[in-house]
């Protein structure tokens, strides 16, 4: 049942078969083991390895591939036949390689283990793996533990668990045994259950065991990812459709080309060999190599980077992304809390206004607040004695310290660290002498101290106490308390002000109340302090009363400091950012804000969510940019409505929550670090550094080699044309065949080998990340490609076909050698045209692609040893040329490279790069947004920046525009 919540803990213990005091006996717990099965989780396997090699040989051009070198061995053409098998061979090597590789990272990165636990069997509390655990055990939670099943919480000491693995709330969850009355409560608002694997951060408990294994809430995670189907990516289906539409197009061109043939009463042999031939120059045998070699080298490219790569498509697939859907905690924000804001009566200090650097060296440390009014250094010093978390040194760094225990008690202890407060040397000072720890029904801890009786001992954040407790008559203990705000005020009865207690006014209980809410509203986990003279240890037991009010610390789980950048990258590249979070509204509103995701106050929530139809969910989807406390069922809804609108969906997330979206979006994104392995199993890509930056520099990544595909299926498809229209008119101008088999056959090996290979390493055009995405729908012939194949084919054959013909009807018996050498060198000017949808040869330089060039002379070379070499004559039935017929081959082959450039010239010409002109508010760096605490007096006056004014048409205008407006205070951005 999944209403254990409601459950008052007698009735769940009945309803289990237990009792909390003897547990399961063994003879009960085996028969419940054999009935439940072992406590673990059954997810997928990594894929068997003949599954990734068939996957890689069953694409459709590969099939057609693996045809024609069948059809060429039954014809006698073996070389044919071998050379388009060792092309299968190579497509098939890399792509599994590739993924193969991925899943063995995957499975190495994998680290969770299932935890012992303490378990209470035959009355007796033994320890035994997690994997044994059945519904009905009685188990002990305890601070740092892992929480290994689904639990009912039977008695709670201030147990507090982190849940944002599986709910996404970044603070931990004050948990105790009462039932919950109330109906369908998100499962954040479960505070009397503990699931597994969450962890334990602070107290300890009791609770029974009431789900195991796949019927735990991770059980039921992992089973929606397993249900999930997997969309192919855009780039597969686009290569599928070229595939078919090419296989038809050629063989209707080769029958037409065999048909003419045979009416002329050519050799039948010789035209069934040549239609074979056309079959493999019409089909850009080489395209599926040159696609997987290029996405390998990009997913090369992403692993320098930081970003593991599990299928190779999954790097294109980036490239066309248009929404971006992303958790927040750990992915957006550094998944641990720190204090920003340090308020006392009259005094607020803004920490997110200092430079944070990492706790070291005692001595290396300023104490900044030391020399601020006393009462702030002796807030931050009170919430450090009244903690349990510890420093201990850093494993990575070990002249650093890092803070273990409970996130927000670790917070203030780090702070306090940076200032100078150290909680050891503190301690020495003021010893401990007794705890009365957290509940959640007091919310709030105290902690009682020794005073020191010798004065020099006083620490000098203490010292305005130790003057104001001598004139009331001092004091040999002092109790400290921290909790929330609402609770502190209930037992205080005075404020500390300008060091001195002041009763604590109806005035000052409303201004505390203001201040508290102001900052709750800006996304912070407020807590009050205060702290209260003792004499003797009589008064313990009443000691949360009568206390003094010090004042709030208000914490967050802060934003990556290059998340914002990153954003506003992708709102240029016409890419939405979406927030997905299980985390409050004012929380992920305020970090929405400051990473300009938000652009207005427009919240949807997992109940608002649950009300609306799928209509009116799909109408309103893109004007809402924040979803907040949303349940995996919904992330993975709002997942799949954007993919019905057509969107490219890509996800981030790390928990086990975030896994179903993960699998369901195009591309899904897990974290390395903090990432769950369930997360990282379901994503195609896993990001190293968990940084939000490297998604969007894999986004440019895969814009350009899609791009680069375009590129070079452009120039694989027209120098097919260009071949096929040699053929296909030399019959109708009475000539004798034009090119033999294997002359077609050499063309494709040289020219669409290497040249193709290099252009896939062509580097970014411009403006890759200033311009909307490309519709996800688009044909891959789109923008004119189709129409360039067609002319620049055309053209190609032309050229070759009209030099050749030319020198046949003189009766020059070089004819063939000429229209050959022709073809040959026309492709390469494409190859080098090509290389830019608008910018010419000339501008984006020669050397910048050095593969290219090296490919191209590499080629020419080639050809020459094929003109030239007596063994090669004989093998290809060439003649030398001579160096007029050289030159003639050469300046009409290059016919094709000035055609091209031509048209690139008048693209620039009559459709120029026009930067629209952005007038956006520029603000300091530092102070992009409000600050917490900070009035909006304190900032700079707001410029105004001049976006791509330099890409106007007349572009002396745009400088003298842009003159005026800098003399005006505006800036260029």
């Amino acid at each position: 049942m999944s209403n254990w919540y409601k459950l008052d803990a007698q009735k769940v213990l009945q309803r289990l078969g237990s009792d909390v005091s003897f547990g399961l006996s063994a003879v009960e717990a085996s028969r419940r083991l054999e009935k439940y099965g072992f406590n673990e989780l059954i997810e997928q396997g990594l894929k068997n390895p003949w599954q990734i090699l068939w996957e890689q040989v069953t694409a459709s051009l590969v099939i057609i591939l693996i045809v024609a070198a069948i059809v060429s061995g039954l014809l006698g053409d073996y070389k044919d036949a071998v050379g388009i098998i060792a092309i299968v061979v190579l497509i098939a090597f890399l792509g599994f390689s590739q993924e193969y590789q991925a899943q063995k990272a995957i499975a190495t990165l994998k680290k969770l283990s299932l935890p012992d636990v303490k378990v209470l069997r035959d009355g007796r509390w033994e320890e035994i793996s997690a994997r044994y655990l059945v519904p009905g055990d009685i188990v002990q939670l305890e601070a740092e533990d892992i929480v290994p099943a689904d639990c009912r919480v039977l008695e709670s000491f201030g147990l507090r668990i982190q849940e944002s693995t599986l709910t996404g709330v970044s603070e931990p969850v004050d948990k105790d045994s009462q039932a919950l009355a109330q109906a369908d409560l998100q499962l954040g608002e479960h505070h009397n259950m503990a699931y597994m694997d969450t962890v334990v951060t602070y107290g300890r408990g009791l609770a029974v065991v009431t789900e195991t294994g796949m019927n735990t809430e991770m059980g039921h995670v992992v089973s929606r990812i397993q249900a999930v189907e997997v969309e192919p990516t855009p780039l597969q289906k686009r290569l599928d459709r070229l595939g078919r539409g090419l296989a038809f197009a050629s063989l209707a061109v080769v029958a037409v080309i065999l048909i003419l043939g045979m009416l002329r009463g050519e050799d039948l042999r010789l035209m069934f060999l040549t239609a074979i031939t056309l079959v493999v120059a019409a089909l850009p045998e080489g395209l599926p190599a040159v696609v997987t070699i290029a996405l390998a080298l990009g997913a090369r490219q992403m692993l320098k980077r930081r970003a593991l790569i599990r299928n190779l498509p999954a790097v294109e697939t980036l490239g066309s992304v248009t929404v971006i859907c992303s958790g927040k905690t750990g992915t957006l924000t550094e998944n641990r809390m720190t204090v920003s804001v340090l308020d006392v009566a009259g005094q607020r200090i803004d920490l997110t206004t200092r430079m944070r650097a990492p706790v070291g060296d005692k001595s290396r440390d300023r104490p900044f607040l030391l020399c601020q009014p006393p009462s702030v250094a002796l807030l931050l010093a009170s919430s450090t004695l009244c903690n349990n978390a510890l420093l201990e040194p850093d494993r990575d760094e070990p002249l650093y310290f890092r803070a273990v225990g409970d996130p927000t008690e670790g917070a203030l202890v780090m702070t306090s660290a940076q200032q100078g407060l150290w909680k050891g040397d503190l301690e020495s000072l003021l010893p401990r002498v007794t705890e009365v720890s957290y509940t959640s029904q007091r919310q709030r801890m105290t902690t009682i101290h020794k005073f020191p009786n010798n004065p020099s001992r006083i620490p000098c954040v203490l010292e305005t106490v130790w003057h104001w407790s001598e004139k009331i008559g001092g004091m040999s203990y002092i109790g400290f308390t921290k909790g929330t705000v609402n609770s502190l005020l209930d037992v205080c009865s005075h404020i500390w002000i300008n060091g001195q207690a002041k009763p604590l006014t109806e005035i000052w209980h409303r201004h505390i109340s203001v201040t508290y809410s102001q900052l709750a509203k800006n996304g912070l986990r407020v807590m009050g302090v205060a702290f209260r003279p003792l004499q003797s240890t009589q008064a313990w037991e009443d000691v949360e009363q009568d206390l003094i009010f010090i004042g709030m610390v208000g914490m967050n789980d802060p934003a990556r400091p290059e998340v914002r950048d990153a954003v506003l990258t992708c709102k240029r590249a016409g890419i939405r950012p979406v927030m997905i979070t299980g985390d409050h509204p004012l929380t992920a509103q305020f970090i929405a804000r400051e990473v300009s995701i938000a652009d207005s106050d427009r919240i949807l929530t997992s109940d608002e969510l649950s009300q609306l139809p799928t209509e009116e969910l799909v109408a309103i989807l893109e004007d809402i940019s924040v979803y907040a406390r949303v349940s995996s069922e919904h992330k993975l809804e709002i997942v799949q409505t954007l993919q019905r609108r057509g969107h490219i969906v890509a996800m981030t997330g790390d928990g086990i929550n975030d896994a179903p979206a993960l699998k369901a979006a195009n591309i899904g994104v897990a974290m390395g670090i903090r990432g769950t392995d369930v997360a990282k199993e379901a994503a195609d890509m896993v990001l190293l550094d968990d940084n939000f930056a490297t998604l969007v520099a894999a986004v440019k990544e895969g814009r350009v080699i899609y791009d680069n595909i375009r590129k070079f299926i452009k120039y694989l498809l027209s120098s097919n044309v260009g071949e096929i229209w040699v053929m296909l008119v030399a019959p109708f101008l009475g000539m004798p065949l034009p090119l033999l088999p294997l002359q077609i056959l050499w063309i494709n090996l040289t020219t669409d080998g290497l040249p193709a290979l290099a252009l896939g390493v062509e580097p970014a055009e411009q403006d890759t990340m200033n311009r909307p995405p490309h519709p996800p729908n688009e044909n891959i012939f789109g923008r004119g490609m189709g129409r360039d194949i067609i002319w620049i084919g055309i053209l190609m054959g032309v050229v070759s076909l009209g030099t050749g013909y030319a020198y046949w009807r003189i009766g020059n018996p070089n004819w063939q050698t000429m229209l050959f050498t022709t073809l040959t060198l026309a492709q390469m000017g494409n190859a080098l045209a090509i290389r830019s949808e608008r910018d010419s040869l000339f501008q984006i330089g020669l050397l910048s692609n050095k593969p290219l060039l090296g490919a191209v002379t590499l080629t020419l070379g080639l050809q020459l040893m094929v003109t030239y070499v007596p063994f090669f004559q004989k093998l290809f039935t060439t003649l030398p040329l001579s160096a007029v017929d050289l030159a003639v081959c050469l300046v009409v082959g290059s016919v094709v490279f000035w055609c091209v450039e031509l048209e690139k010239w008048l693209l620039r010409r009559h459709q120029p790069r026009i930067g629209k002109l952005h007038l956006v508010p520029e603000v300091d760096n530092k102070n992009h947004v409000q600050p917490r605490g900070v009035t909006a007096s304190s900032f700079t006056s707001p410029r105004l920046h001049l976006c791509n004014a330099s890409k106007s048409r007349d572009r002396a205008a745009s400088l003298r525009l842009h003159l005026r407006l800098k003399a005006s205070g505006y800036k260029r951005k």
